[in-house]
């Protein structure tokens, strides 16, 4: 009868061997060995050794991956709080030079690590570059008393600097590693501060940018470098406020906003080239968001202080690109959310180019027939999201339109002819938009069915209102003949009922008589005619059952 610590000492020899078998099998797998004779599967693992190789896993994790970069840091501040520490007495490149030694000294140890530790020879060695470029920018800044007075020499060798780096960066496998060298080469950029320093830098960085993202598919490096490249711009165009300048927006200048366009196109083309599928995972949408907000939100902000009617070919530029390469991305892609961005982004820019082209009120009835044109469009990209945010602005620019023109003319009904145009558009091509109910249509109608009356209230003589009302009316009643359909003969009862209030409590007591008895007379006589058409349909309907009743 065994006892209870021999029934222990079993299960652990149990517990071991089971160990021992997935190790095995391990071994075999790496090493391709099939097995000679089939094997029984082994044994499940215990609970309790399921946490511990998690535990294991992470504390390896932690030990192999985060204290290499956490000590790496580390030492790097160290090391440069040391180089800036004043030494009275001693020469000011000595510093520097113990900078490079430190420098090349890390390097050494990562190039001689790079077989048996390759993890820690990757972080030394960006660590020993992050030394190397600030060692270099301890050359000038830093210091009362710089080894280098003259700025130029200074750029030259912080250029020199990060393209060592980025040489390195494009051997490399880290897209961290890869990201803190664009930052010093931002960083660079924003050093120069001059307009002939700042793009041509910016510019090349982005490219760079594109080539690692093209050789490692590298998402999040293209979408780091766009950040980093409009951030750049913001800070440039606010007066470089890192260097100690007051915030401000510099004088408008060419430079400032067609770069911004440059970029645009340059980032586009990253997400267009990338590698493998070309799904919209959610790291390239949020690629398509930044490059679109960065290009458009700053190219809108640079333009602000440019008051001149040049001003309105720069939105027409810009938006004739961002448009273009929305129709690229839905040509190429099918794509739903940048088409989207690319294409709004354009209208907005077309937009303040109307506004700023035309005088108010005039630009409200371009903008009205624009939203044509991008429910046209819309239409083509098969975008709900488009058709939705253009339906937000046109409501938008109506009501705007009724507040702030001082006075309602005739080319307003332009608004009602849109919202009718936009309807049918919809209706046209409700299948392609994948539109399951009428809602966006029947909010279009109902725009027009308010548009006309407000429209002819304001810009015709009291006494034609009523009369241009039931004009309106035959209109709508036309359409559904024309079209069968029963929307336009709702719209037109409810402009006929309308047209009655007018004319009963308005116009019987405030037209003159000639005006009040033609108001009565023509709104009398169409209702009459209407009526007719009704019951003379009524009638054939039921002539043609009668007709077709069996015969006893």
């Amino acid at each position: 009868m065994p006892t209870a610590s021999e029934g222990l000492d079993v299960a652990g020899v149990v517990a071991r061997l089971a160990r021992i078998e997935r190790r095995l099998s391990v071994i075999e797998r790496r090493l391709e060995l099939g097995p000679d004779e089939p094997q029984e599967s082994p044994l499940p693992a215990t609970p309790t050794e399921d946490a511990e190789h998690r535990q294991e896993e992470l504390e390896n994790r932690i030990g192999e991956n985060w204290f290499p970069k956490v000590g790496i840091t580390v030492l790097i501040i160290g090391v440069a709080f040391l180089l800036t520490f004043p030494l009275p007495g001693v020469p000011s490149v000595l510093p520097s030079l113990l900078g490079y030694l430190i420098a090349g000294a890390a390097l050494g140890l990562a190039y001689r690590w790079r077989s048996s530790l390759p993890g820690i020879s990757g972080y030394v060695q960006g660590g020993a570059l992050v030394l190397l470029y600030f060692t270099t920018l301890r050359l000038h800044f830093f210091s009362t008393d710089p080894p280098i007075t003259d700025n130029t020499i200074e750029l030259v060798l912080l250029l020199l600097v990060v393209a060592l780096m980025m040489i390195v960066s494009l051997r490399s496998h880290s897209q961290f590693h890869a990201a803190i060298r664009l930052t010093a080469g931002f960083i660079t950029a924003l050093i120069g501060g001059d307009v002939w320093f700042v793009i041509p830098v910016s510019t090349a960085l982005a490219i760079v940018t594109l080539v690692m993202t093209r050789q490692r598919a590298w998402m999040g490096l293209l979408l780091y470098g766009a950040v980093l490249t409009y951030l750049t711009n913001l800070f440039w165009v606010l007066n470089n406020p890192i260097q100690g300048n007051p915030v401000t927006l510099l004088p408008f200048s060419p430079w400032h906003a067609l770069p911004l366009l440059l970029y645009a196109a340059l980032f586009a083309a990253g997400l267009l080239s990338r590698k493998g599928s070309k799904e919209e995972t959610d790291i390239v949408i949020a690629n398509g968001f930044v490059n679109v907000l960065g290009a458009g939100a700053l190219f809108l902000l640079i333009t602000a202080t440019r008051q001149s009617d040049t001003l309105v070919w720069y939105h027409v530029s810009g938006s004739a690109l961002l448009l273009g390469i929305a129709i690229v991305f839905w040509l190429k892609e099918q794509s739903r959310f940048s088409t989207f961005f690319y294409a709004m982004m354009g209208y907005m820019l077309t937009s303040v180019a109307m506004v700023a082209g035309f005088p108010r009120p005039d630009y409200f009835v371009w903008l009205a027939w624009q939203s044509l044109l991008v429910v046209s469009m819309a239409v083509w990209f098969r975008s709900r999201f488009i058709v939705i945010a253009n339906f937000a602005i046109f409501v938008i620019l109506l009501v705007a339109y009724a507040a702030l023109a001082d006075t309602v003319h005739v080319a307003s009904i332009s608004f009602g002819i849109v919202a009718l145009a936009s309807a049918r558009i919809l209706n046209w091509q409700k299948e392609r938009l994948a539109l399951t109910t009428e809602m966006m249509r029947n909010a279009y109608l109902a725009c027009a069915f308010f548009i006309f009356p407000f429209a002819l209230y304001h810009a015709l003589p009291a006494g034609y209102v009523s009369i241009s009302w039931v004009v309106v009316a035959l209109f709508y009643y036309a359409m559904s003949i024309l079209l069968k359909s029963r929307k336009y003969r709702w719209m037109a009862f409810l402009t006929f009922l309308m047209t009655i209030g007018r004319v009963v409590f308005v116009d019987s007591v405030s037209l003159e008589p000639l005006y009040r008895v033609l108001s009565f007379l023509v709104l009398g006589t169409v209702l009459l005619w209407i009526s007719f058409r009704y019951a003379k349909k009524k009638a054939g309907a039921a002539s043609a059952a009668t007709s077709h009743e069996p015969q006893g």
